[in-house]
């Protein structure tokens, strides 16, 4: 599911100068902590795909790289399918995407 519903913008395998959106590891990470409950994480994916504005933004350099996720009609079943995968799964990362993120990680984890 998520490859059919995600991958489109957040493929794995995209350059990072090619990407349309930040890859799915790169959410699942600032999504997430040690505390991070299963249903918190799927409650915060359905919030912001079903009502992607600006007071929802928790991904702020990817807003203001990538700007504001167009809304997606997805079925509530389908966003909850791919945020439980997502949640207990390890998710592809783009073989730039560590390098990335340690550069960056002091502007990826801001609550």
């Amino acid at each position: 599911m998520m490859e059919v519903h995600c991958y489109s913008c957040h493929h794995p395998t995209a350059s990072e100068e090619n990407r349309l959106a930040p890859p799915m590891i790169a959410i699942k990470m600032r999504y997430t902590n040690s505390s991070t409950t299963k249903k918190e994480f799927i409650d915060d994916m359905q919030n912001w795909i079903k009502n992607p504005v600006e007071s929802n933004v928790k991904m702020y350099g990817a807003v203001k790289r990538f700007g504001i996720m167009g809304n997606l009609p997805y079925p509530e079943s389908v966003i909850e399918q791919i945020a439980d995968y997502m949640f207990d799964n390890d998710i592809e990362q783009p073989e730039w995407f560590e390098e990335h993120y340690n550069q960056n990680k002091g502007g990826m984890r801001l609550n």
